[in-house]
């Protein structure tokens, strides 16, 4: 596990990869209801099976509940990151992790000839890292204690 490994390598090993989302037009108590279901800090925003933004509890705190918006009567498109950064399978861990550093993004939507084939968090990236330096230490302690294979 690589820092220039693919997005679609990482997708392939995450437990879950279904895509969880939300239409613009649902309220914002729906996809907060549905975050807190899941687990997940952010939900996709589709409209006709494209990508028309992405809602995260972040920008519920700083868009919703910190202006005032109900979460029951105000409409995710009030409040969803538009437009959003999307990313291809064939991109490289190390180019998602500097978008998400330089952008402050902390999820990218995977697309594949326009479709939506998964989501990335940058946890999931940090999970992907860590794995190839205890890869790494798991190696050079076998190399040091000869039981590396010739």
């Amino acid at each position: 596990m690589k820092n220039t490994d693919t997005i679609e390598m990482v997708l392939k090993s995450k437990a879950n990869n279904s895509v969880l989302s939300i239409t613009p037009d649902e309220p914002v108590y729906k996809a907060l209801e549905k975050m807190s279901e899941h687990n997940i800090g952010a939900l996709l925003v589709l409209a006709d099976d494209h990508v028309a933004g992405i809602l995260s509890e972040r920008d519920y705190a700083r868009r919703g509940d910190l202006q005032g918006h109900s979460a029951k009567r105000t409409k995710v498109k009030k409040i969803m990151t538009s437009p959003v950064h999307c990313v291809s399978p064939s991109e490289t861990v190390d180019e998602c992790m500097s978008i998400m550093t330089q952008k402050h993004f902390r999820h990218l939507p995977v697309l594949k000839d326009e479709k939506v084939v998964g989501l990335i968090s940058i946890g999931d990236l940090v999970k992907w890292v860590i794995s190839g330096h205890e890869q790494t230490i798991q190696e050079l302690q076998g190399y040091i204690t000869g039981a590396y294979p010739a």
